[in-house]
């Protein structure tokens, strides 16, 4: 079975920068109306970590899911 992964935001340290939009292989971040990171397909995340290690504001989390 396939792992899964969550992605978890700060959402007081995210400033929008879009960098995580830009690296994710599947699209699995979205800007918010607020200018803020949002995961909104956590089910679609290969667990890559390329949007955790880009975050210059160490806001994004990327966990492995039971």
């Amino acid at each position: 079975m396939a792992k899964k992964f969550s992605i978890e935001v700060n959402e007081k340290w995210c400033k929008g920068c879009g960098l995580c939009v830009a690296v994710c292989p599947k699209q699995v971040i979205e800007m918010s109306e607020m200018v803020k990171a949002v995961a909104v397909r956590q089910d679609d995340c290969l667990g890559c970590r390329q949007c955790e290690n880009i975050c210059p504001d160490l806001a994004i989390t990327v966990k492995e899911r039971e």
